[in-house]
């Protein structure tokens, strides 16, 4: 078993040896999962199993990571981030194979360069069940003809351990509104485009905005913090009134969960799985010159859309999974 650097400890020690993979055959797990976990900061998809793990973990599962044993009944393998060839050559008829899917990841990307193919390629030689994290990833994949093993949506969770509200708050009237967006990762599709329009329309005697992570904009006014962790992102957003998701056709953006977990409002791109994830819980937008406004309602509603907010508990979500995984 792993914690919280676990899987990531497991990565490094991925170079087996062909007789430590035969061993492997004799023993046993609870559920096996496949993905090439990093230390956060990272990914969305990271940061869920990460979540995901230690919460099955905490009810004393067993979970080994790429690698099936002997005796493992089921295995849960992540989008394209693991290796396949490893993958296939642990499969067995006796084990239940699940394929958690997001994207379509050109969608997302803004181009195709085959992955989309080679994931719908191994879902279908493996797969007996597929769960995606939203209805927009579902009917996106079905769209572009890739016809995927049983799917059903289970939206993502976030560990509520680290984010959560704060336990009092900055009263709003006489300051500014404080906004805060977040991407790990730099493509343009993030919200690079609404980042440099409000750097250069940024009324800064009515909100401030901070942007936690990596971003290909250049901005000037607003203030920029590299990629955090999970507990000081955890605490800078506990500090904020709302979040900005500006992504693009994102299927279920992880840092919208956590600042929606952490009691944040969204101003959101009316784009990908946003409207979903969001509920009544924020503002849409299609336009960045939406934005003032958007921002000066969700000032004034502060506390209706806060109470709006409904993030899946990690406990649900992982029990989901368990269902799936169980058949």
């Amino acid at each position: 078993m792993f914690g919280a650097a676990g899987p990531a400890r497991a990565l490094a020690r991925r170079g087996r040896t062909e007789a430590d993979w035969l061993r492997t055959r004799r023993g046993g797990a609870d559920l096996a999962v496949f993905h090439e976990f990093r230390p956060p900061p990272y990914g969305g998809g990271n940061q869920f199993l990460l979540a995901l793990v230690r919460e099955l973990e905490g009810r004393g599962l067993r979970v080994e990571v790429n690698r099936v044993s002997g005796g493992t009944p089921a295995c849960l393998f992540n989008s394209f981030n693991f290796d396949f060839a490893r993958l296939r050559r642990f499969a067995r008829d006796d084990v239940r194979m699940v394929h958690r899917v997001d994207g379509p990841v050109g969608v997302y990307r803004g181009f195709d360069d085959g992955t989309d193919r080679r994931i719908a390629g191994v879902n279908h030689q493996l797969a007996a069940a597929t769960i995606l994290q939203s209805r927009f990833s579902l009917e996106k994949h079905r769209e572009l003809g890739y016809d995927l093993r049983a799917p059903l949506v289970v939206r993502n969770a976030v560990d509520h351990a680290i984010f959560h509200p704060p336990t009092k708050r900055e009263p709003l009237p006489g300051r500014r509104l404080r906004v805060i967006a977040a991407s790990w990762s730099d493509n343009p599709r993030k919200g690079a485009d609404v980042l440099e329009w409000l750097d250069r329309h940024l009324d800064a005697d009515s909100y401030e905005v901070t942007f936690a992570g990596q971003t290909q904009a250049r901005l000037e006014r607003i203030h920029v913090v590299g990629p955090l962790a999970s507990d000081p992102l955890a605490e800078l957003m506990r500090s904020q009134d709302v979040y900005l998701a500006a992504s693009r056709d994102d299927p279920s953006s992880n840092a919208l969960l956590e600042a929606l977990a952490c009691g944040l409002p969204a101003a959101f791109r009316r784009s990908g799985g946003h409207p979903e994830l969001v509920g009544e819980a924020g503002i849409g937008f299609d336009d960045p010159e939406e934005l003032p406004d958007v921002f000066a309602r969700l000032a004034a509603e502060l506390e209706p859309r806060r109470g709006a907010i409904r993030v899946p508990a990690l406990a649900d979500v992982a029990d989901r999974y368990l269902e799936v995984l169980r058949g």
